[in-house]
């Protein structure tokens, strides 16, 4: 061929073919112009040939160069990364010719094409491999030509065992492969279990490719949920964007009382509710209608759903949209819980917590509550409490009591008014407040009316039961400040203190009041004090034989030195003692202290001498009074005989059984034992003959005006008479005149104790250091 002819032929080759030497490009055909984008061979030419290889090729083409060392030697096709000139890159195969010397011919073909379509083949493939969905080739007659590895995870059969069977037969189900488009269809893999199977088929040139989405797992899932969704207490109502109900679980049903088919396509503002302070929704502000109009959700909304038949039911209620992520959707999702009975036991556990169980009345919480000095207005508290309760509950039991606990109750709030608050705080202790009755004449009527109802026969056993009241009364004023404790300590004082006038009565609280009760507390708190810190001491006052005028014992009287009052009277003290615990322990000491005083005395000074201690009520109903006495004998060597216990007359007829048990066990250890204010109580000698008693001291109160009165003294001769015809010895107390010891002597008294006598003094002023 002529060298011409050949020039033509590599001009006009679709292969871009240049040449360099020395590594600078000396000529560059026209597709090798093309394809490095230049319009002449003057921006080819001149340039070095590594120019237009891409830097990540350079070293693959250059080495290929190296290799050539004989002209006409060709290298091996060689795939690079060139550069055109505007930078761009694009792929090609090089073959590279030795044409001599440093001079070689490149033949360049562009495989930008080819590898593209490489890719999309390796992508189909690893489309195919790594897909989900089972993917199956068959040939028209449903044979199988591939058969994908998620067709061997969802139908257990592996390619190599599957290719070149019928599809049929491996799916275990028949195919409609000619029908196209979307079916559902039961499968089943190798094993035998059940598949649902969503099947897309599509006809290729040799045949068909199925592709094989597996569901089973969703549909169970949708399955599950349509159970639980089912099976749930909780009513679910989901509204469609219409406002229509689409769909209610068997909850929704029971709840608001009708069968799904009344439910699904009705306008959800069909429901009628009401918020909890029982006002009517409208349509447009139900919490489904809310949701869908600003897609704010309502979470735990307490509401009240009137069923179709008539009846109301609580439930709590969330409403959101089925959708969030798409608040256009507009379909809404409502929950709600019949609360029904849960609010029910709230509403009694709450009415059990501010409630009395015995008499349903309020209970101390509630009363605060109504004391409460937020906007109390103007109020009246009256405390009552039950005269002699007590009586009742011991003698005939605690359910007898319980009994008129009721009774009192139902008929303290029958006497009150409609806004009146009538509680009971605890024991038989019970409150009324009003603010209708504020005057203090109204007040009085009030309370006097609730005692003559309590006054009332009340039938128990067969028995009439009567009651009285002691009442104590606060007037509250509009700007009173006081706490409601406070209001409430101020009517117990205020109750006490009629109480202490007499029982059975009424009495307002005042300041003055409160100060002398807060006294008492502190004076009962330091008299607690006292026991400990050596202020009580006995003082002994002689008791003297009338006849021979001779001091033949002595009464130890206790005394209390207080550090910063001095000296407090024992009428004041020893209520206090005897209200409380105190009197047991404070007698034992002084038994303690008097009888070793006495012993001593009896032994150092040769005194023949009887102790006489008082006993107080509290104190027969210790236990422990006995073995203290025998103690206080044992460890201070006082003859039993030398020691006399006196009882007063009201202590002995409180509980006689009682009292009666006590002094003979005293007995039992061979002391003497006297009734004293003998006159002021409802005893007898008779009944007194039964208590073995040695001695009779007839109260001060006929003493007083013996000599004056010729009452008084025929009441104390015949005292006098009476107790020497059971043979007990006859002791005046509160003597304070001459002639008052003269005319008892006359009337045949035994002995006698007053100031006249000689007052109560420390043992080392009457007997000497």
């Amino acid at each position: 061929m002529q060298a011409g002819s050949l020039a033509a032929l590599v001009e006009l080759s679709p292969d871009a073919i240049c040449v360099h030497e020395h590594g600078v490009l000396t000529y560059a055909n026209r597709a090798a112009l093309e394809t490095f984008a230049a319009r002449s061979a003057a921006e080819v030419v001149g340039r070095r040939f590594t120019d237009f290889v891409a830097e990540d090729s350079r070293a693959a083409v250059v080495g290929k160069l190296a290799l050539l060392t004989e002209p006409g030697q060709a290298s091996e096709p060689v795939e690079a990364l060139m550069s055109r000139l505007d930078g761009s890159k694009f792929a090609v195969e090089t073959v590279s010719v030795h044409l001599g010397g440093h001079a070689y011919q490149v033949v360049m073909r562009d495989i930008t094409a080819k590898k593209a379509a490489a890719d999309a083949l390796r992508y189909q493939a690893a489309l195919v491999s790594h897909v989900s969905d089972a993917l199956i080739a068959t040939t028209g007659e449903g044979v199988v030509t591939s058969w994908n590895p998620a067709a061997e995870a969802v139908y257990g059969w592996t390619a190599a065992e599957a290719v070149g069977r019928r599809a049929s037969e491996l799916v275990g189900a028949p195919l409609d492969l000619c029908g196209g488009g979307v079916t559902e269809a039961l499968h089943r893999r190798r094993d035998g279990a059940p598949l649902t199977v969503r099947v897309s088929a599509a006809e290729m040139n040799d045949g068909y490719v199925l592709v094989c989405a597996d569901e089973t797992a969703r549909r169970r899932a949708e399955q599950n949920y349509r159970t639980v969704v089912a099976s749930l207490d909780e009513g679910v109502l989901v509204m469609g964007p219409g406002g229509l109900i689409e769909a209610a679980n068997p909850a929704a049903c029971r709840i608001i009382g009708v069968t799904e088919a009344e439910l699904v396509g009705v306008p959800c503002h069909t429901l009628v509710l009401f918020t909890e302070a029982g006002h009517w929704i409208p349509p447009d502000e139900t919490p489904s209608v809310q949701t869908r109009r600003t897609g704010v959700s309502h979470n735990g909304l307490v509401v009240r759903l009137r069923r179709p038949d008539g009846r109301d039911v609580w439930v709590s209620l969330t409403s959101r949209l089925l959708n969030p992520d798409d608040p256009a959707a507009l379909a809404v999702v409502t929950s709600f819980t019949d609360i029904t009975e849960t609010r029910a036991i709230s509403a009694r556990l709450a009415h059990d917590a501010t409630h009395d169980p015995l008499t349903r009345l309020a209970n101390r919480t509630l009363v605060l509550d109504r004391l409460d000095g937020t906007g109390r207005g103007a109020l009246t508290v009256l405390f009552l409490d039950l005269d002699k309760f007590k009586v009742i509950n011991d003698s005939l039991g605690h359910s007898v009591g319980d009994q008129v606990l009721r009774i009192v109750g139902e008929r303290l709030r029958r006497c009150s008014g409609r806004d009146d608050l009538v509680g009971r705080l605890g024991g038989d202790e019970f409150v009324v407040v009003t603010g209708e009755v504020t005057e203090p004449a109204e007040v009085r009527a009030l309370a006097e009316h609730l005692r003559a109802a309590l006054a009332e026969p009340i039938g128990v056993l067969g028995r009439q039961l009567h009651l009285d009241a002691s009442i104590g009364v606060v007037l509250v004023g509009s700007a009173d400040r006081r706490s409601a404790e406070d209001l409430l300590r101020d009517a117990d004082v205020a109750m006490y203190q009629a109480k202490t006038l007499g029982r059975g009565r009424h009495h307002f609280f005042d300041v003055g009041l409160r100060e002398r009760m807060q006294r008492r507390l502190r004076m009962e708190q330091d008299l607690r004090d006292a026991v400990h810190d050596g202020q009580l001491w006995p003082a002994y006052q002689p008791v003297v034989d009338l006849k021979t005028g001779d001091m033949v014992a002595v009464e130890a009287l206790l005394r209390w030195t207080h550090p910063r009052h001095g000296a407090i009277s024992p009428v004041e003290f020893i209520p206090l003692a005897e209200e409380s615990d105190l009197i047991n322990v404070i007698g034992k000491e002084m038994l303690r202290a008097t009888t070793r005083e006495l012993a001593a005395r009896r032994r150092d000074q040769g005194l023949d001498l009887t102790l006489k201690v008082n006993l107080s009520t509290r104190q027969l109903d210790d236990p422990h009074l006995v073995p203290a006495v025998q103690d206080a004998l044992a460890n201070t060597g006082l003859p039993a005989g030398a020691l006399c216990l006196e009882v007063t007359e009201s202590a002995l007829m409180r509980d006689q059984e009682a009292a009666a048990e006590v002094l003979a066990s005293l007995r039992s250890l061979g002391v003497l034992l006297a009734i004293d204010d003998f006159g002021t109580g409802y005893s007898s000698l008779a009944q007194l003959r039964r208590l073995t008693l040695d001695t009779l001291k007839i109260d001060r109160s006929f003493i007083t005006g013996i000599a004056e009165s010729r009452d008084a003294a025929a009441i104390v001769t015949s005292i006098i008479a009476m107790a020497h015809a059971v043979d007990l010895t006859v002791i005046a107390e509160g003597v304070e005149t001459a002639e008052q010891v003269d005319l008892l002597r006359s009337l045949g008294c035994d002995q006698a104790q007053g100031y006249h006598l000689g007052r109560p003094v420390a043992a080392a002023e009457l007997f000497g250091q």
